[in-house]
């Protein structure tokens, strides 16, 4: 499971405000600004990394070559699958790693907040490979997901594409076309139905699939892009817009015409994507992780294949939209070792190391160049959707507002279970969002 936004309890911020012994721990205080990064690195370099979809065996690869190249230098790279738990209370005690991946389960900006992490302004300002500014080797789209004020605070590797998914070989075999709309999707269903599979499943324990899956795209193709912008933005009535609604009700049609599998509510994220690998549902919503997630439960035969959220017939949206996002990594104030850190890191996103790991992990990387590498069958339609759209979006409300989030994934269970109606579910989503917007104890950001 992956995900570029964030879960994280309310507990979080109030947790890292607990420690004083970081550097810069003091919320409101000067802003400790990261290291140019030595050419020569020396000492001890802690690396501490989430282990998720795509491991963190390229980090440790990358981490060997790098200690190769210097002598004086000892890197430890550490993953695990729930690193945010391990990193918390190391960060309140200011015994923080060097660099860190901590995953989504982390709240990223009550660290940023909390100054917990490092501005790499200075570092992105130094020289790179072939002399040019390192910033300039990432894609400035992605980079702007880790600033805030002026100032980066997060650095991007790869980057994941959200979409739905299907087997190739199952859709050929039966002479279907993945849907381009929504009206293609209901004719796509009822033929699929007629063969007794679900056309749809989907990992209802972690309702933020379908949040992103469909129902913000289609409210994004109904309404433009700004339609998502101001549900992000908190926008009095954006939540309950007459774009979101529809977008909702399309997620009850399809439910009340039997198209989600039977009992996907309850299905973690690897139980649903493994029936869809088992051919009990034809398509699922999920990111670019997937083939590499699943790549060990693979029956023998099955291939993945991606293709952008079908868009809504006669929307005003860009059928071109697509979903991207990151998981970025920092490096802590507390940090023992800034410079190597930095070092590090600026091997880790040199050009040759990204076209590597698009290559071995099959997904795009936010380094510029990157996706001149030898793609995959399955990277091919992602990298063209990223190619071809003319916008771009991320969906960065719920790193912002966890407690929303929350209750927003809520009331989309209970319309899935037919507890609410497509208007209830929105008025809930608008309650979420005002509660949200009035509460001067939240700090408020806005995306474009």
């Amino acid at each position: 499971m992956k995900s570029w936004i964030l879960l994280a309890g309310a507990a979080t911020l109030a947790l890292i405000g607990c420690g004083d012994s970081a550097k810069g721990s003091e919320a409101g205080g000067p802003v400790a600004e990261a290291p140019v990064g030595d050419s020569k690195p020396t000492g001890d370099l802690e690396v501490v990394a989430f282990e998720g979809g795509f491991g963190v065996d390229m980090y440790q690869q990358a981490a060997q070559e790098f200690q190769a190249k210097n002598p004086g230098l000892k890197i430890q790279v550490s993953g695990n699958p729930r690193v945010w738990e391990q990193l918390r209370p190391r960060l309140v005690a200011g015994n923080a790693p060097d660099l860190m991946f901590p995953g989504w389960g982390m709240d990223h900006w009550a660290l940023v907040e909390e100054g917990q992490v490092m501005a790499l302004d200075q570092a992105l300002d130094a020289p790179a490979e072939g002399g040019t500014k390192w910033r300039e080797s990432f894609d400035p789209n992605i980079l702007k997901l880790c600033q805030k004020d002026g100032k980066t605070y997060m650095l991007p590797l790869y980057t994941m594409v959200y979409g739905w998914w299907y087997d190739p070989g199952v859709f050929a075999k039966n002479g279907w076309t993945p849907p381009k709309t929504y009206g293609e999707l209901l004719t796509l269903g009822e033929k699929i139905k007629a063969k007794g599979m679900a056309p749809l499943t989907y990992q209802g324990q972690y309702p933020y699939y379908m949040i992103e899956g469909m129902l913000l795209p289609w409210a994004g193709s109904i309404g433009g892009k700004e339609a998502i912008d101001a549900a992000q933005n908190l926008e009095p009535g954006a939540w309950k817009s007459p774009a979101m609604l529809e977008a909702a009700k399309r997620i009850d049609e399809l439910n009340q015409k039997g198209f989600f599998q039977s009992g996907a509510t309850g299905m973690s994220h690897t139980e649903a994507q493994t029936q869809f690998l088992n051919g009990k549902a034809a398509m699922i919503p999920c990111g670019s992780w997937l083939p590499s997630e699943m790549k060990k439960s693979m029956p023998a035969g099955a291939k993945l294949a991606y293709f952008r959220t079908p868009s809504v017939d006669g929307g005003k949206g860009d059928p071109s939209l697509t979903l991207i996002g990151i998981e970025p990594w920092m490096v802590p104030s507390a940090a023992k070792n800034p410079q190597a850190a930095i070092a590090l890191y600026r091997y880790m996103t040199s050009l040759p190391k990204a076209k590597e790991f698009v290559e071995k992990k099959e997904t795009l990387m936010a380094i510029r160049g990157s996706d001149e590498a030898k793609l995959s069958e399955t990277l091919v339609p992602q990298a063209e959707a990223v190619r071809n759209a003319k916008q771009v979006w991320s969906a960065q409300y719920r790193q912002w507002y966890p407690a929303m989030q929350k209750e927003i994934e809520g009331a989309l269970t209970s319309m899935l279970n037919k507890e609410l109606t497509p208007e209830q579910f929105v008025e809930r989503c608008e309650a979420a969002a005002e509660k949200t917007r009035t509460d001067d104890s939240i700090k408020k950001y806005r995306t474009s």
